[in-house]
């Protein structure tokens, strides 16, 4: 099964970025083409493809596989990315980390408004990134068609989090 795959693969990388966590390291992963495949395979036999119009990565782990999937899927494949970071013009959302204030934005023509957008991250921890980038989608007149990880570290809770926005929340391998 893939989430044994992964948890053989992934790498926990301990007291990163601070003392204390303990990193889930997705980059191992990107080594085995097959694995790779398998993941985006995984999320094929999960999705809906009819009730999905775009896919949006989330900076920057969220584009190494949203950009195939978005391909997999035939949808267009639009980045959320950290504030400056984009070169037109665009809609930006601020949020609270644990150490901080950050802020996201994306192009204020990413897509049609009533867009169904599927939003893929590598990783969710306690939703917060996740969350502004659902406040993005909405901004721009867009609905969350549902959500694709990588890792869900549950017992931090983002999925509850995530329950107002959509029902539809897929992680391949949970901690």
């Amino acid at each position: 099964m893939i989430d044994q795959q992964l948890r053989e693969v992934i790498r926990d990388v301990p007291d990163f970025p601070k003392p204390g966590i303990v990193f889930k390291d997705i980059t191992p992963i990107l080594k085995d083409t097959y694995l790779c495949n398998a993941i985006l395979d995984n999320f094929m036999d999960r999705l809906q493809p009819d009730f999905i119009d775009v896919v949006a990565g989330i900076e920057s782990r969220g584009f190494l596989f949203g950009l195939s999937l978005a391909q997999r899927l035939g949808k267009p494949f639009v980045p959320i990315r950290k504030q400056g970071k984009l070169p037109y013009h665009t809609v930006t959302q601020s949020y609270n980390l644990e150490y901080g204030e950050a802020i996201i934005e994306i192009h204020e023509d990413a897509f049609k408004r009533g867009s169904r957008v599927l939003v893929h991250d590598d990783l969710l921890a306690t939703g917060g990134t996740v969350i502004a980038a659902s406040q993005l989608i909405h901004k721009l007149g867009g609905t969350i068609a549902g959500y694709a990880f990588v890792i869900s570290l549950d017992f931090l809770e983002g999925k509850k989090r995530l329950l107002d926005y959509s029902q539809q929340i897929f992680s391949l391998v949970s901690y």
